[in-house]
Order: C-alpha cells, then sequence, then structure tokens
C-alpha cells in the first residue's frame, strides 16, 4: 500500500511489461509474487481502505479466516453492507483476466477472428497506423523514422481476447463535451471502443530538420462500400486542443474495400510539442508531460453517422532498443 498510493477510479497505472493495472491490481500482483498466494483485485479493494494491519493477515490465511479476522479486528468492517461481507466470505481465489477478456463482448457466430482480438468492430477493421519522419539522404531517398506504429497481424481464433478496461478511468483525459468519448461510448456499439498505449520512439534527430516531412498513414478494411470520415482530437488536460478531420473513399482490392489516408501532414502543433519533449533532457520529464496528453480519433460513416471505431491514445517515452512500441486494449464499462 506504501508502494502504490491512492490514485482514485480515473488513474491508469502502466508497467513496464506493456501491461496495465490499476492499484488494486497492482496489490494483488505483489501478494502473488511475494507470497504465492492469489487475491483478486476486488478481495483487495475491500481491505485497502482499512488499517493496514488487517491486510498483513490476508496473504497468508484461507479466505474465509482471512475474512473473519478483518471483522474482528476493525470496526469499520460494520459500514459495509452485509450484502458485501457475503460476497467476500464465499469469494474463491481465481484469475479474473477470463472474465475481463470476454468483457462487454457480444459475438454472433460468423464474427470473423479479428474481431475482439485487433482493433476492429464489425464494420471495419484497422490494418496500419503510424505517425512518422522522413529524412532526405539524397534526391531521391529518404530515411524513414517510426514515431508510433501499428501493424495488425491476422489473428486466428485461438489467440486470446484483448484485455479489458473500464473507460471510465480515462473519462477525464478527454474531452466531456457534446460529442467527447463519455458520449460517443453511449450511444455507440460497444465493439467500437479501444485504447492504445504507445510507447513512442522519440530518437530521431531533430537538430537539422529542414526538408524533412512530418505524417501519419493509416489503412482500413471493411466488407462495405462507404465514404469514411476520420477525425483526431489532440487533448492537453482532458481538453481539445487542434483537430483534424480527413475523409476517404473505399477501394475494392481482393474480395473487400480498402480505405487508406497515406501521408497526410502532420500538423504544425503536434511537430511543435515534438521539438518541445526532444529538448527536454530525462525521459521522466517527457513522460511527465505525456501523462497529460492524449488522441482521440473516432471514425464514422460519413453518410449515416455510425461510430465505426473510437481509439484513445496514450503515450510515454520507449527506452527499448527495438522503438516504437505499443499495446491494444478495449474500453468497457464493467
Amino acid at each position: 500500500m506504501s508502494i502504490y498510493p491512492p490514485c482514485g477510479r480515473r488513474k491508469i497505472i502502466l508497467s513496464d511489461e506493456g501491461k496495465m493495472y490499476g492499484r488494486n491490481e497492482l496489490i494483488a500482483r505483489y501478494i502473488k509474487l511475494r507470497t504465492g498466494k492469489t487475491r483478486t483485485r476486488k478481495q483487495v479493494g475491500f481491505v485497502t481502505p482499512l488499517h493496514l494491519s488487517p491486510i498483513c493477515f490476508l496473504p497468508f490465511l484461507p479466505n474465509h479466516v482471512a475474512t473473519k479476522k478483518l471483522s474482528e479486528t476493525d470496526s469499520m468492517l460494520q459500514h459495509f453492507s452485509n450484502l458485501w461481507y457475503v460476497l467476500l466470505l464465499c469469494a474463491t481465489p481465481c484469475s479474473s483476466s477470463g472474465y475481463e477478456s470476454m468483457a462487454g463482448l457480444s459475438m454472433s457466430p460468423g464474427a470473423p477472428p479479428w474481431q475482439g482480438r485487433s482493433i476492429a468492430s464489425s464494420k471495419l477493421r484497422m490494418l496500419e497506423f503510424s505517425a512518422f519522419l522522413e529524412q532526405p539522404q539524397d534526391p531521391e531517398t529518404f530515411n524513414k523514422h517510426l514515431f508510433v506504429h501499428i501493424g495488425q497481424s491476422n489473428p486466428t481464433f485461438s489467440d486470446p481476447y484483448l484485455e479489458a478496461v473500464d473507460i471510465r478511468q480515462i473519462y477525464d483525459k478527454f474531452p466531456e463535451k457534446k460529442g467527447g468519448l463519455k458520449e460517443l461510448f453511449e450511444k455507440g456499439q460497444p465493439d467500437t471502443f479501444f485504447l492504445v498505449k504507445f510507447w513512442a520512439d522519440l530518437s530521431a534527430n531533430l537538430l537539422e530538420d529542414r526538408g524533412f516531412f512530418y505524417g501519419v498513414s493509416s489503412q482500413y478494411e471493411s466488407s462495405e462500400n462507404m465514404i469514411i470520415t476520420s477525425s483526431t482530437k489532440v487533448c492537453s488536460f482532458g481538453k481539445q486542443v487542434v483537430e483534424k478531420v480527413e475523409t476517404e473513399y473505399a477501394r475494392f482490392e481482393n474480395g473487400r474495400y480498402v480505405f487508406r489516408i497515406h501521408r497526410s501532414p502532420l500538423c504544425e502543433y503536434m511537430i511543435n510539442f515534438i521539438h518541445k519533449l526532444k529538448h527536454l533532457p530525462e525521459k521522466y520529464m517527457m513522460n511527465s508531460v505525456l501523462e497529460n496528453f492524449t488522441i482521440l480519433q473516432v471514425v464514422i460513416n460519413r453518410d449515416t453517422l455510425e461510430t465505426l471505431l473510437c481509439i484513445a491514445y496514450v503515450f510515454e517515452v520507449s527506452t527499448s532498443e527495438h522503438g516504437a512500441q505499443h499495446h491494444i486494449y478495449r474500453l468497457v464499462k464493467d
């Protein structure tokens, strides 16, 4: 409890493993590593408001004994209803990953394997997304540096579903006004909402950027012939600072409709933002800035205004020698 201070419902803690944990999950993970005992995040959540001394018994005792000990040693349990007490008493140690992997999903029998396993709804699938810098080497060749990149493979039915994250944890990181993330989720289909954590590669040399091209490319596919509109909102401290809207028409290729937004110029705000980040002397300073920097991308059917994909992006600086990395989650209301 000392290592992981209270952070509320809104805070998201991301580990170096590329996994996402809330505070209770981190404490449960710590108990598992130190004692070999399994405790679920809900069991931990029940006792973390209590005094530290009762929780010390929890990793070493069976569930029913630990619950009895807590009820005898701390009067604060009286503030909880009998229902919650019975739920904790009857709880058995088990992994919650199986439940969370399916949370909010309602798959039809004929759903393709990538649905629920990649950034894909029932009507649109993202194939690729990248933000990059092209540095001229000579008049005919360029060196391409990827700041962030998603190149989705073809999942199979044997692959696990994406992990789920409660969307309410990130509401405050995005605009709350009309058309914001909360309203979109309440009106949209559950299978269209995703969270991507990027570890951005900022190792490019920007000292001499004359002639450099900053761009974004993305590619999608669908079984339907339609016109899509992609809105990309850059947000700082939960407030929108700039928005870019692009429209793309379908091309029929190999039995599917493909949408390509190729080499779209990065806006001046983002170019300046990258330069300012690069001038910070330490990565932890960069991450402190990025903690309050997010991007919300919404792809809709231009004619019907139906939300096809909604992707929330959060960022850290990559420390890996392999460059840009990412992890994809589904957004649900747990």
